[in-house]
């Protein structure tokens, strides 16, 4: 059961990516529908898992490679359509390669290795997605604008926190291999 609400993220996030790109392809109001399944799926999963007692690291690693995937496509898309710095997405798609690699191959370990910031990074990367979906609705037009900056601010204090991730994490493996 866990697996398949991983699995609709999954599922939601190409058409998603489309629809951040180009803003006239879905109506707005779908889009935030959407967007609320795929956050409710993301946190349903592991609880899911976690009750049945069918946690494990496969189902962690399936689970976080899918919410790279997600919001390295919702991104892209508001990348492309001028939401977002482009800058942001690549270093989603960098911060996770190396989170999965630092974890598997310096660390040896059979799970993933996770990290405060990492984690704060991995629902950060949501909030720009959430932000352009609900000044798309344009509930309130004065205050659309507002919205957008914030989306791009926060995409601009992301790129920054990801790229100290990737820092702490390089140096943090640094000194696992001279042990």
């Amino acid at each position: 059961m866990a697996h398949l609400l991983t699995g609709v993220r999954l599922a939601l996030a190409p058409p998603l990516a489309a629809a951040f790109a180009r803003p006239d392809l879905l109506d707005p109001r779908l889009v935030a529908l959407l967007l609320a399944v795929a956050l409710a799926t993301d946190y349903a999963d592991g609880v899911v898992a976690r009750r049945r007692g069918t946690a494990s690291p496969a189902g962690q690693l399936f689970d976080h490679a899918t919410d790279c995937l997600f919001v390295t496509a919702g991104l892209t898309g508001a990348a492309l359509a001028g939401a977002v710095p482009p800058a942001l997405p690549v270093l989603v798609a960098v911060a996770f390669g190396q989170y999965v690699f630092d974890s598997y191959v310096v660390h040896r370990r059979k799970r993933l290795r996770m990290s405060t910031i990492g984690r704060w990074n991995g629902i950060g990367y949501f909030v720009p997605l959430v932000v352009i979906a609900a000044a798309r609705l344009e509930a309130v037009p004065s205050v659309t604008a507002m919205l957008l900056l914030a989306a791009r601010l926060t995409a601009y204090a992301l790129i920054a926190s990801t790229v100290v991730s990737i820092a702490d994490r390089a140096t943090a493996a640094r000194g696992a291999r001279a042990r």
